[in-house]
């Protein structure tokens, strides 16, 4: 399960950007995960809760951003999705170039403002 280490690659980047005083602020983490990207986002999102269960990011949650596999078909001036994974046009057969679907990218780190009484 390769998601575990990439729940603690995400955990990582938070911690680099996020002052260590102000982990326990973070409330959300928004994370694009492409459909081709090789990641299962329910496994993403129950490593991640495991990693931060006993630690400053406690109760922070993965927002994850499905992102469909796009492609364009220059030969047919066309972008289509394909949910099989193929990177060939229906229309010519031929291969159309990947516009998304492969990213996986941490997006958005938010936290609690100062003072807040939010759980």
């Amino acid at each position: 399960m390769h998601e575990l280490s990439i729940a603690q690659s995400i955990v990582d980047i938070v911690a680099d950007h996020v002052p260590r005083p102000r982990l326990d602020r973070v409330r959300s983490i928004r994370v694009r995960v492409g459909a081709m990207s090789g990641v299962v986002p329910d496994s993403l999102e129950f490593c991640f809760t495991a990693i931060t269960a006993k630690s400053e990011l406690a109760g922070a949650r993965i927002d994850i951003v499905p992102v469909p596999f796009l492609l364009r078909c220059d030969p047919c001036a066309r972008d289509f999705t394909s949910d099989s994974g193929s990177p060939r046009c229906s229309v010519c057969g031929l291969p159309g170039q990947v516009l998304s679907g492969t990213e996986l990218q941490v997006m958005e780190i938010e936290l609690l403002e100062t003072g807040t009484d939010e759980p």
